[in-house]
């Protein structure tokens, strides 16, 4: 049996992109992007974010017309093109500025920071860490060493992109990453031959050593 997770003052819990577009229409959402049975996690989240002194929102934050829309391209969703800085997954319009399906949807009131990202027009950015040229920084390392948070854990949407994407980088910056993978939910696509995006990114984290545990809710 996994032991009750009690967070200490040095943990922080970062929840990724639990956003409008991110959470299935058929349960009320604005869902441009649903990730299948993204609200079951809202209230789980929330529940644990009462355990943690520190509290990191993520929200994507895209322009019209962003590089990662397949619109933009006029291409079907979910393809893959060459990016300047390597293949970029084509999505759904989605968590355009200023609009409700960018809205946050859970409700963390003692959350210490919201970080936007993908907000630059040509390129996208799933981790919470880097953008998708693997060098520009968001300012989150920063952010979580002045306050010396040191042991992260992650939770949201989606596990196989932001979620797990957040979590490899944030290891190799030096942080002691955990997924909790009962409160995150997939998106799971192909992404190369017969490889689907769930199984690409167990891999990532497996060779980044971040540790997957239970909440023990």
């Amino acid at each position: 049996m996994t032991p009750h997770l009690t967070p200490c003052s040095t943990d922080c819990l970062i929840v990724i992109d639990m956003q409008r577009d991110f959470l299935p229409r058929e349960a009320g959402f604005e869902g441009a992007l649903g990730v299948p049975r993204g609200e079951e996690i809202l209230a789980p989240i929330e529940a644990l974010a009462a355990r943690f002194e520190h509290v990191v929102l993520t929200a994507d934050w895209h322009p019209q017309g962003h590089i990662s829309f397949a619109s933009t391209h006029e291409r079907p969703p979910f393809e893959s093109i060459e990016a300047a800085y390597g293949p970029q997954m084509l999505w759904p319009d989605h968590c355009v500025q200023n609009t409700s399906g960018a809205e946050i949807a859970v409700d963390i009131p003692h959350a210490e920071l919201i970080l936007r990202k993908g907000f630059r027009q040509t390129i996208d950015s799933y981790s919470a860490f880097l953008e998708n040229d693997h060098m520009t920084p968001t300012g989150l390392a920063g952010y979580l060493r002045e306050r010396q948070l040191h042991r992260l854990f992650f939770v949201g949407l989606a596990y196989d992109f932001c979620v797990g994407s957040s979590a490899v980088d944030g290891a190799k910056m030096g942080f002691e990453c955990v997924v909790i993978e009962e409160l995150t939910r997939a998106v799971n696509v192909p992404v190369a031959g017969s490889l689907s995006s769930v199984d690409a990114m167990r891999q990532s984290l497996a060779s980044q050593h971040v540790a997957t545990r239970t909440a023990s809710l």
